[in-house]
């Protein structure tokens, strides 16, 4: 399958035209990961955004990462996810450090999506960094929401158990 129509089935991609697609398309990178490789760990710096061509890729967190005395506890699989599924995108807003790990749950073939050459991207071409970045701002506010609500859920249903 093309690489420009694997991107238009993926959310943050919507609604942009087919030459915008290409453009896209030609800034990606092919990397190809064995099962139990690591992508990216938990805080570190990130500067790509990943989309998965084939293969699973399992979003981890690890409590130790935070609370070092939580270093016996094992890190904990949030999502997994499959073909025409993105992740990394927080390292297209900002350069911050990574919130989760990245594992390769199979072989898997990702295109990576380098952030510099995306903004320089948007920025020779307005029309498409505006929808670009407005998909960007959905997809991120409903990765929000629905982590709101698995809160919600933990302290509704947690505080149960234990009283």
């Amino acid at each position: 399958m093309p690489l420009a129509t694997l991107l238009k089935q993926i959310d943050i991609f919507c609604d942009l035209s087919p030459a915008q697609l290409k453009m896209i398309a030609d800034l990606c990178q092919e990397r190809r990961c064995w099962a139990g490789e690591t992508v990216f760990e938990e805080n570190s710096s990130g500067s790509e955004l990943y989309i998965i061509a084939q293969g699973e890729v399992e979003i981890r967190l690890n409590p130790a990462v935070i609370s070092p005395e939580d270093a016996g506890g094992a890190a904990a699989t949030i999502a997994t996810l499959q073909r025409g599924q993105s992740f990394g995108e927080i390292a297209l807003v900002d350069q911050g450090l990574r919130s989760a790990s990245a594992v390769c749950a199979a072989d898997t073939l990702l295109w990576v999506l380098p952030r510099r050459q995306l903004l320089d991207l948007c920025e020779a071409n307005p029309p498409l960094g505006y929808q670009l970045m407005r998909n960007l701002a959905a997809d991120l506010a409903l990765k929000i929401r629905n982590t709101d609500l698995s809160i919600r859920e933990q302290l509704l249903y947690g505080s149960k158990r234990s009283a």
